[in-house]
């Protein structure tokens, strides 16, 4: 019985990460809330933010687990070598400075022509946040799924649908993200412009590594992102408006996307190998 469900896994390699990865990290969520949910009580932030960590698990155990089952012991001692793979050139480390880079230009833009509402915060204990987050979610998303998701070798498409995926694992705490919580009548519009930064960001994190076989720097990559978004969010938005800067900060990074893409598509890197 273990034999046929371990080669019903190596079949369904991609598709068994996600189910896992979302059964872990939901259900786990759910478990963080339910007392709430279960007495008719509002969820507190606290409660909200309670839920990050439980979720972070998700991608972490079912990289870790499934890489164990499907590569075997070779693929994870191969695994844990790209984790440590920081040996990448002097440009690779320059990409980090995309996603602080974009929402300063965003914020201080917005600030000028639009609110000083938008001013970007300085909160700077955030950057643990973004380290924390980089560092678990990144063992499944980037050092399991994505090299299996663009083995046909359109590494653009793989890194969309997975960006798409990883947008939509947000789902169960998607009004403790930002600073303007519960965002109310405006959750969808607010999902969706986060979903659509999140999912350009996922493309960028899959061409630096496509390009250098290091999850550590896409572990760094994704720590930049969450980390200046903790940090640098204006902490006195409307939900409106913080739909409003996360649609435009969204848009900027697909400019970047498109120009990676005229480069470097569908491969998302220039190697032929």
């Amino acid at each position: 019985m273990v034999g046929k469900e371990q080669g019903l896994l190596r079949r369904h390699a991609v598709g068994s990460y996600f189910v896992l990865t979302f059964a872990i990290s939901w259900l786990g969520a759910l478990a963080v809330v339910a007392p709430r949910l279960l007495h008719g009580e509002p969820v507190p932030k606290f409660s909200g933010i309670l839920m990050f960590p439980v979720m972070l698990l998700g991608p972490a155990v079912s990289g870790i687990l499934l890489t164990r089952v499907v590569d075997g012991g070779s693929g994870l001692r191969e695994l844990f070598s790209r984790m440590r793979r920081s040996q990448a050139g002097a440009w690779w480390y320059a990409t980090l400075l995309i996603p602080p880079g974009l929402v300063l230009i965003v914020l201080l833009g917005l600030k000028t022509l639009v609110s000083p509402v938008y001013a970007p915060n300085r909160f700077f204990v955030g950057v643990s946040f973004g380290m924390v987050a980089g560092f678990f979610e990144e063992i499944g998303w980037t050092g399991y799924a994505f090299p299996k998701m663009a083995r046909a070798g359109n590494g653009l498409g793989a890194a969309i649908a997975l960006g798409v995926l990883w947008g939509t694992w947000h789902i169960p705490v998607i009004d403790y993200l930002g600073t303007a919580t519960p965002h109310g009548g405006y959750w969808l519009e607010y999902f969706l412009a986060f979903a659509a930064a999140m999912t350009a960001m996922r493309v960028l994190i899959a061409w630096t590594y496509a390009n250098t076989k290091s999850v550590a720097l896409a572990q760094l990559m994704h720590a930049s992102s969450t980390g200046s978004l903790v940090v640098l969010s204006p902490s006195a938005v409307t939900a409106r408006q913080e739909t409003v800067w996360y649609a435009v900060y969204a848009a900027a990074l697909w400019l970047i996307v498109a120009l990676v893409a005229a480069r470097y598509a569908p491969e998302l890197t220039r190697e032929t190998a």
